[in-house]
C-alpha cells in the first residue's frame, strides 16, 4: 500500500484548503459581526423615536405612554417578519446596549467578539446599576471575551459582576422573584418544553422531590420484578391483573410524575387570601382546541393532528382527546385552499364563535400564536362606527393586539376571503391570511370506511 504522505500526516493540498477555508470563515464571521452591530444601532435609533414620542405625552397613564413603543414594534415586526413582542424586545435591548454597553457594541463592530458574547455581557452586566462600576466591569470582561468562548465568558462575567455589584444579593433576588412565571417552547415530533422560572431553591427542591419519587417508583418496580423471579408462579394467577414491567428511565419517570401532579393535583386554598374556593382549584380543568383529520380519527392513517391548529400531536393522543370531547364541530373546508367555508355542530352552541374559532385558530395579529379561546372577538370595523356583527367583520385578537388596534393609528379591515389587512401609521399595508387546513384524501384503492 502506498501513501502520498506518512499515515497520520495531513497532505499538503489539504493544508492549503483548510487554511483557505478558515480564512474565509473568519472573514465571514467578521462581516456578520459588523452587520449585527449595525443592526443594533439601527434598532436603537428607531427606539429613540418612540422614546421621544413618549416624552411628548403629557398624560402619566402607563397604558397611553406604552402605545408609541407598541406601534413602533408592530411596524418593525411586519417589516422583518417577526412577532411584535420579539421586535419590542430587540428594540429595548438595542437601546440598552447603545446607551449602557457602548464599548460592547464597538467591540462587536470591530469583530473582536461575537453576538453570543454580546448576549452574555448584556445578561450578566445589566444587574450592575452603578454606571461607573458597570463600565469598568465591561472593559475587563471584553478583554476576557476576546480570547474565550461565550460559555466561559458567561461564567467569568457573572462571577466578576457578583463581586463588584454594589447592590446586595437580597435586593436583587427580591426584584428577580417578580419575574417568575411559566412558559412553553414548541419542539418537534409533538413535544414541548415546559419551563418554570422560580427561585433557585424552589426549583432545585422540585427537581429533588421528583428524583426521589422517581427512585421510589423504580425501586418498587425492581422489588416486584425480583419477587416474581424468586416466586415463579407469582403474577401468573388468572385472577391477578397482567404484570407490566416498568422500563422507564429515572428521567422519564420524573417527567411523568411532574405531569401527573400538575394535571391531576387539586389544591383547594387560594394562596392570596387563604380562603376556600368553590370546588377548589382542582375543579379548573385544562382546555385545548384540537383539529383532527377525519381519517386520523377513524384510524385509517397515522397522520398527526394539531393543538390550536399549530402544534402537532401524535394520532393516538388526538383520538383519545376526541373520544373524551363533550361536543363536536364539523368544519367544511375549501378543497383547494383549505379555507373554512362553514361550521356546524351537533350539540347546541354559538355558530358565529364556532366558525371564527375554526377559521382563525389563534390571534390574527403580527405572527401571534395566542390560541383563539384566549382571545377577544374584535369588530374590524368598529361597532360604534356602524360595523356589523358579522363573520366578515369579526376576527380574534389577543388583548395586546386588540389594544394596539384600538388605541393607536394602526387600522384593520377584513377581506372577503377572511384575510386581515393591517395598515400601519407609515401607510404600509400587510396581510395576514387565515391559517390553512391540511386535507387528507383517501387512496382510491383503499377499502371504504
Amino acid at each position: 500500500m502506498e501513501f502520498d504522505s506518512w499515515p497520520g500526516e495531513t497532505p499538503a493540498a489539504d493544508v492549503v484548503r483548510m487554511r483557505a477555508g478558515l480564512a474565509g470563515l473568519q472573514d465571514a464571521d467578521a462581516a456578520v459581526a459588523r452587520a449585527q452591530a449595525a443592526r443594533i444601532r439601527h434598532l436603537a435609533a428607531l427606539a429613540d423615536v418612540a422614546t421621544d414620542q413618549v416624552a411628548r405625552i403629557a398624560s402619566q397613564g402607563s397604558r397611553e405612554r406604552e402605545m408609541p413603543v407598541r406601534s413602533l414594534a408592530a411596524e418593525v415586526a411586519f417589516a422583518t417578519h417577526v412577532h411584535d413582542m420579539t421586535a419590542q424586545r430587540d428594540l429595548g435591548e438595542a437601546q440598552t446596549l447603545v446607551t449602557k454597553f457602548s464599548a460592547t457594541v464597538t467591540a462587536l463592530e470591530n469583530a473582536r467578539i461575537s453576538q453570543r458574547h454580546v448576549d452574555v455581557i448584556l445578561e450578566t452586566g445589566l444587574p450592575i446599576v452603578d454606571d461607573e462600576v458597570r463600565m469598568a466591569w465591561e472593559e475587563i470582561v471584553l478583554d476576557y471575551a476576546a480570547r474565550q468562548a461565550p460559555g466561559r465568558t458567561k461564567a467569568y462575567a457573572r462571577q466578576l459582576a457578583e463581586a463588584v455589584n454594589p447592590e446586595g444579593m437580597a435586593d436583587r433576588h427580591a426584584r428577580a422573584v417578580d419575574g417568575r412565571g411559566v412558559s412553553v417552547i414548541d419542539l418537534d415530533d409533538g413535544m414541548a418544553l415546559l419551563q418554570l422560572r422560580l427561585p433557585a431553591a424552589v426549583a432545585y427542591g422540585i427537581r429533588d422531590r421528583l428524583r426521589r419519587q422517581a427512585r421510589a417508583i423504580r425501586d418498587a418496580a425492581n422489588a416486584e420484578r425480583a419477587r416474581r423471579t424468586e416466586e415463579p408462579g407469582a403474577g401468573h394467577d388468572a385472577a391477578e391483573q397482567p404484570v407490566i414491567d416498568d422500563i422507564r428511565t429515572l428521567v422519564q419517570i420524573g417527567a411523568d410524575v411532574a405531569a401527573d401532579m400538575l394535571l391531576t393535583g387539586a389544591p383547594a386554598i387560594d394562596p392570596t387570601s387563604g380562603e376556600q374556593l368553590p370546588g377548589g382549584l382542582g375543579a379548573i380543568q385544562a382546555q385545548v382546541q384540537i383539529v383532527v383529520p377525519v381519517l386520523t380519527l377513524l384510524g385509517k392513517t397515522d397522520a398527526g393532528a394539531s393543538l390550536h391548529g399549530q402544534i402537532p400531536i401524535d394520532p393516538d393522543t388526538a383520538r383519545h382527546l376526541a373520544g373524551a370531547a363533550l361536543g363536536w364541530d364539523r368544519v367544511l373546508c375549501h378543497p383547494i385552499t383549505g379555507t373554512v367555508l362553514e361550521v356546524d355542530r351537533y350539540t347546541p352552541g354559538t355558530d358565529q364563535r364556532r366558525y371564527l374559532r375554526a377559521r382563525d385558530q389563534h390571534c390574527r395579529g403580527f405572527g401571534c400564536r395566542q390560541p383563539a379561546h384566549r382571545c377577544q372577538l374584535d369588530h374590524n370595523h368598529e361597532h360604534h362606527d356602524g360595523g356589523p356583527t358579522a363573520l366578515a367583520n369579526l376576527a380574534h385578537f389577543c388583548t395586546r393586539h386588540h389594544t394596539l388596534k384600538t388605541e393607536t393609528e394602526w387600522s384593520v379591515r377584513q377581506l372577503p376571503d377572511g384575510a386581515v389587512e393591517f395598515t400601519s401609521p407609515l401607510g404600509r399595508s400587510y396581510t395576514d391570511e387565515p391559517p390553512p387546513r391540511v386535507m387528507f384524501v383517501p387512496d382510491p384503492d383503499s377499502p371504504p370506511f
